[in-house]
């Protein structure tokens, strides 16, 4: 019985080519490039068709529907106050931990606590995980 099974394994040997052949990953040719080597004139940027008052005017790239137009740039007294704000530093934990909690504002209250919640929860998952 072991004979036969020797017998049958001796005619499925596979060579290491062949597994390199299955194994190994494939990739369409696709289209070559036309051009020798470099082709620096090929990859540079092309020129802005865009006028620059449609440039001025619109916010090019920000249509996200597919028969829709670039939306016009308002004036900034047309925007809300909070997309101002956005633009602003907010101080950083370490230096609100340096004043006083009593005193801070009801903002830089809010974020100390965020912050220091995040803090204090990856300090416990670094000693758990050190455990």
């Amino acid at each position: 019985m072991a004979m036969n099974c020797i017998k049958s394994l001796r005619g499925i040997v596979i060579t290491k080519e062949a597994v390199g052949m299955v194994d190994r990953r494939t990739f369409s040719a696709g289209a070559k490039k036309k051009g020798g080597k470099g082709g620096g004139a090929a990859d540079a940027p092309k020129a802005s068709s865009l006028g620059k008052e449609v440039k001025s005017t619109t916010t090019v790239g920000a249509n996200i529907l597919k028969d829709g137009t670039d939306p016009k740039v308002l004036e900034d007294s047309e925007y809300p106050i909070w997309l101002w704000r956005l633009l602003d530093k907010r101080p950083a934990l370490s230096e609100l931990r340096r004043k006083n909690i009593e005193t801070l504002p009801y903002e830089d209250l809010k974020r100390f606590v965020k912050l220091d919640n995040r803090a204090r929860i990856r300090e416990n998952n670094f000693s758990k995980a050190k455990n």
